[in-house]
C-alpha cells in the first residue's frame, strides 16, 4: 500500500500548524483549535509509520488543548475522547497500566458530558468498551469485560446499520464475548462471538477497512468454539479466516505478529487432532514469523514466545530432537522474565514452561527439572490473578504428573485441584452451565481418590469423593442453610449473607430468561450480569464471614467427623472405582474411623459393562420413557441377574 502521498501530507500540515502556532500567544482563542489539530494528525502519521515519538506528541497535544478548555466548554466531551484514544493507543503499545486508567477516566468523563443524541455517542462508548477490555486483560475483573460488553451493546443499538463503523461494532462486540467465553466457559458467549463476527462479515466487503480484523476474530471466534465442542469443521473454518484476515494485513500493521500467531495456534490445533506433521511446522513458522515481528518490549511478546515455546515441545515428544527441547526452554524462560506482575495470563503460561521441565526430567532424571516443574505447577495453579478456569486445569494437569515428579506433592496438588472445583463449578454460572463443568471433573474424583488410599489415607479420600462429586448439591444445601448462629452474633452479616443467598437461589430456578420479565431488568444480558454481581458478593461477604474467630469452618464442605454420622443404622460403602484399583471405603456405626476393603477382582472397565447392561435392561423394560408399557418379546432375556451377580461375587 503507498502511502507516501498520505505522509507527505501529514507532514505538510504539522508543518503549517506549527508554524501558525508560533505566531499567536499561548492565551489566543485559537490555540486549542491547532493543538487539537496536532494531536490529530501526529496520531495519523504514528498510524502509519507506528514511531511511538509520534504517539507521544499527540498526548502532549491533546494534554495541552485539555487545560486551555473550560470545564464547562462545549468541546470538552470531544477533548476528552481524543485524549483517552491516544492514551488507549499508547497502552497498547507499552502496556502501561497508567495509560489504561487515564484512558477509563477521560472516557467516562466524556460519555457522561455527552447528551442523547449526540452522534459522536456510540463511538465514545466502544472506545470506553475498548479501554475497559484492555484492563480485563491486564487485570482479569470480570466487571471490567461485562462492563465492555455493556457499553458495546449500547453503541450497537445507537448505530444505524448502514453506518461505515457498524461492522467494528460488530467485531468488537463479538471479540467481548469471546473472551468472556473464555474467561467463564458459556458456550452462549462463543455462539454470540461467532453470530457477531459472522454478521459483521457480511457487512465489510472487499476493501473494507475492518475486513482483516473481522476475519482474523472470526477464525479466533470458531476455534474457540472447535476446543470446546471438538467440530472439526470449526478448525477448518477458523483456519480459513485467519489465512485470509494474514494476507490482507499489509506489511508492518502492528496487529500482523498476533494475526500469524493465532493462525499458527490454529495449525497446532489440527496438528493435535489429525497427526498431520505438516501442521505442526506450519504453526512453528507462522509462529517463528510472529516472534520475528514483534519488538521488544511490546506486551503481546510474552503470550508469542510462549505459544512458540508449546509447539516446539509438541516437536520433541513427536520427534525426539533435543534442539526443540531447547528452544522450547529458551522461550519459555525469556517469556516468564517478562511477565508483568499479576497478569491473569500467568497461570497458563507458568504452566506451559512447566511441562518443558516435566520433558527434562524424563529425559535426564535431573532432580532439579522435577523441583522447577513442581514450583511452577504449584505457582500457576495457586495465582491470586489466574482465571479459576485457568487455575483449576493447571492444577489437574499438575496432579496428573505429581506421581511422576515427586510422590510427596501428590496429595498437595490434588487438595489443589479439588479447592478449585467450587471457582470452576461457579455459583454466578446457571445451573446447566455447572452441570456441564461438573461433568468435566468426573475422573478427578476417582483419581484423587485412589491416590489417597494408596497413601492409606482413606478419611481424606472419602472426603474427596464426597466434596468433588457433589459440588452443585453442596451449593444448593448451602445456599438454603440457616444462618442462625452467624445472625445472633453478627445479625448485620447474617442478614446481607441470607438476602443474597435468597437471591442467587431465585436466580438459579429461573431460566435467564424468565428472570428477565420477572426481575425488571431489561435484557437477559443485564440478568447474566446480575447473577454474577451476586455470586461474587456472596463469595466476598463468605471471605468476611469466615476470617471472624469461631467461624472459620463456615458452610465449607463437611468433614469426615461429619460424613461418618451417615451410618446411623447400618455400614455405608462407598466404592471407588479407577483404572488402577477398585477399593471399598467402609464407614461402620459408631465408629470414627473410615475403614478400606481391596476389590481385586473388580475393575473400572467391569463397572462400565455393568452400567451398560443395567441401562440397557432398563430400557427394554420402558423405564427409561415416562409413560411407556413395553411388551416383552417371546424368549426375551433378562441380563439384570447378571448385573447382580457380578455385584454379588466381585463386591459384596
Amino acid at each position: 500500500m503507498d502511502t507516501s502521498h498520505e505522509l507527505s501530507e501529514i507532514n505538510k500540515d504539522i508543518k503549517t500548524v506549527n508554524y501558525a502556532r508560533s505566531k499567536i500567544p499561548d492565551g489566543h482563542s485559537s490555540m486549542p483549535v491547532l493543538l487539537s489539530y496536532l494531536g490529530r494528525r501526529h496520531l495519523d502519521r504514528f498510524n502509519l509509520l507506528h514511531e511511538l515519538d509520534d504517539l507521544e506528541k499527540a498526548i502532549e497535544y491533546r494534554t495541552a488543548e485539555l487545560t486551555l478548555t473550560p470545564d464547562n466548554g462545549p468541546g470538552l466531551s470531544e477533548v476528552l475522547f481524543g485524549l483517552a484514544l491516544v492514551h488507549g493507543e499508547r497502552f497498547k503499545r507499552l502496556g502501561d497500566l497508567h495509560d489504561i486508567e487515564k484512558a477509563i477516566e477521560y472516557s467516562h468523563i466524556s460519555i457522561e458530558l455527552s447528551t442523547d443524541g449526540d452522534s459522536a455517542l456510540p463511538l465514545r462508548l466502544v472506545n470506553h468498551g475498548t479501554a475497559l477490555n484492555f484492563r480485563f486483560e491486564n487485570l482479569g475483573e470480570m466487571t471490567d469485560l461485562d462492563g465492555a460488553i455493556q457499553y458495546r451493546s449500547r453503541a450497537l443499538v445507537l448505530t444505524p446499520e448502514g453506518h461505515p463503523q457498524f461492522p467494528a461494532m460488530l467485531n468488537m462486540l463479538g471479540m467481548a464475548h469471546h473472551a468472556r467465553f473464555r474467561h467463564l466457559g458459556e458456550l452462549n458467549d462463543i455462539e454470540k462471538a461467532i453470530s457477531y463476527e459472522t454478521r459483521a462479515l457480511s457487512l465489510a466487503p472487499d476493501g473494507h477497512p475492518d475486513l482483516p480484523g473481522v476475519l482474523h476474530n472470526l477464525g479466533a471466534a470458531h476455534d474457540g468454539r472447535f476446543n470446546r465442542l471438538g467440530e472439526l469443521c470449526d478448525l477448518e473454518d477458523a483456519i480459513e479466516y485467519e489465512f485470509r484476515a494474514v494476507a490482507l494485513t499489509p506489511d508492518g500493521d502492528p496487529d500482523l505478529p498476533m494475526r500469524i500467531m493465532n493462525l499458527g495456534v490454529s495449525h497446532s490445533s489440527r496438528f493435535e487432532r489429525l497427526g498431520e506433521l505438516s501442521d505442526l511446522k506450519n504453526a512453528i513458522e507462522y509462529k517463528s514469523r510472529a516472534l520475528a515481528l514483534t519488538p521488544d518490549g511490546h506486551p503481546d511478546l510474552p503470550r508469542i514466545l510462549v505459544n512458540l515455546a508449546t509447539s516446539h515441545i509438541t516437536r520433541f515428544g513427536q520427534l525426539g530432537e533435543l534442539s526443540d527441547l531447547e528452544q522450547a526452554d529458551t522461550y519459555g524462560s525469556r517469556a516468564l522474565a517478562l511477565i508483568p506482575d499479576g497478569h491473569p495470563d500467568a497461570s497458563n503460561w507458568q504452566y506451559e514452561h512447566a511441562k518443558t521441565h516435566v520433558c527434562y526430567y524424563i529425559l535426564t532424571k535431573d532432580p532439579s527439572h522435577s523441583q522447577r516443574s513442581t514450583d511452577l505447577f504449584r505457582s500457576a495453579s495457586q495465582s491470586l490473578s489466574g482465571a479459576p478456569r485457568d487455575k483449576y486445569y493447571c492444577a489437574q494437569g499438575w496432579a496428573k504428573v505429581s506421581t511422576l515428579l515427586d510422590p510427596n506433592t501428590c496429595i498437595e496438588a490434588y487438595q489443589t485441584a479439588i479447592d478449585l472445583l467450587p471457582q470452576f463449578i461457579w455459583l454466578g454460572a446457571t445451573t446447566r452451565q455447572r452441570y456441564q463443568d461438573l461433568s468435566r471433573t468426573d475422573v478427578l474424583a476417582m483419581q484423587a481418590a485412589s491416590v489417597a488410599i494408596h497413601s492409606s489415607d482413606y478419611t481424606l479420600a472419602l472426603e474427596w469423593l464426597e466434596h468433588a462429586r457433589c459440588v452443585v448439591w453442596n451449593q444448593s444445601l448451602m445456599l438454603r442453610s440457616p444462618v442462625d448462629e452467624l445472625q445472633s452474633i453478627h445479625p448485620e452479616l447474617g442478614m446481607r449473607l441470607q438476602s443474597v443467598a435468597n437471591q442467587l437461589q431465585k436466580a438459579d430456578a429461573d431460566s435467564r430468561e424468565s428472570h428477565t420479565l420477572a426481575s425488571g431488568l431489561t435484557t437477559a444480558e443485564e440478568v447474566a450480569q446480575d447473577h454474577r454481581r451476586l455470586a461474587r458478593e456472596y463469595n466476598d461477604l463468605l471471605t468476611q464471614i469466615r476470617a471472624l474467630p469461631g467461624f472459620g469452618d463456615f458452610l465449607r464442605p463437611m468433614k469426615a467427623a461429619g460424613l461418618v454420622q451417615a451410618a446411623r443404622t447400618g455400614p455405608v460403602v462407598v466404592i471407588n472405582c479407577h483404572k488402577n484399583s477398585c477399593d471399598a471405603l467402609l464407614i461402620l456405626p459408631g465408629e470414627d474411623s473410615v475403614g478400606h476393603v481391596p476389590l481385586p477382582n473388580f475393575s473400572a472397565q467391569k463397572a462400565q459393562e455393568a452400567r451398560q447392561t443395567l441401562n440397557s435392561s432398563l430400557r427394554c423394560k420402558g423405564i427409561r420413557e415416562r409413560g411407556v408399557k413395553v411388551i416383552q418379546e417371546p424368549g426375551h432375556k433378562d441380563d439384570m441377574s447378571s448385573v447382580l451377580a457380578s455385584l454379588w461375587h466381585h463386591i459384596v
